[in-house]
């Protein structure tokens, strides 16, 4: 698909100068080019009059007119692909950019697949709350933190159990305390409006 493409684009080089690129041909390349360039500039997109060229082995050739540097590419059925198009004058390397793209792609798809997504799960106590009920939330903390999972710990107060907030406090250090193990505090239980917000976050794996 990609040699297809710098056929295409050598028709278009040696048709333009005979003057008979028909018009369906051109808005074809002109399509076929603008897909492949979108990271990159490319052949005959880069606006240089000379370029520091890089071969495709990564040799150290120098600066070329431009001109030259792309002849040399369609010689070897490669492109020049603009590498750094800020530099003066721009650097240019000779290399096949679908299939750089292709593997950059496939890098990517990669790196994502193996990226470990962290969700923040929410575990709700009270000031008051009875042993059993804090056991079994509990076992909701250690559950999410094995997982990989942040936790968000809270305990909501309700009417006058905000004057003794530090009854909540101690439900949540309790908590900390119990999952240390599994756990560091990535924020300390802090009082936000008639709430006791502290979350945990699971430790890395060694």
């Amino acid at each position: 698909m990609w040699a297809r493409a710098r056929i295409l684009f050598c028709m278009q080089a040696n048709l333009h100068k005979h003057g008979t690129l028909t018009r369906g041909i051109s808005g074809f390349l002109l399509w076929r080019w603008h897909i492949i360039t979108r990271d990159h500039l490319i052949n005959n997109d880069i606006r240089a009059r000379e370029v520091r060229l890089i071969g495709a082995d990564g040799e150290q050739i120098g600066i070329k007119p431009f001109r030259e540097a792309l002849q040399m590419a369609m010689d070897a059925n490669l492109d020049l692909v603009a590498v750094a198009p800020q530099a003066k004058p721009p650097v240019c390397r000779i290399m096949d950019y679908g299939k750089f793209r292709y593997e950059s792609q496939k890098k990517e798809k990669e790196a994502r697949k193996n990226q470990k997504i962290v969700k923040v799960k929410e575990v709700n106590f009270s000031a008051t709350i009875e042993e059993h009920d804090f056991q079994t939330k509990m076992r909701n903390v250690l559950k999410f933190l094995k997982e990989g999972d942040k936790v968000k710990c809270s305990v909501r107060f309700r009417g006058r159990e905000i004057t003794h907030a530090d009854i909540g406090k101690k439900v949540l250090d309790r908590v900390a305390d119990l999952a240390a193990e599994h756990c560091t505090i990535e924020r300390h239980p802090k009082l936000e409006g008639r709430s006791m917000i502290m979350i945990l976050a699971p430790k890395e794996s060694k």
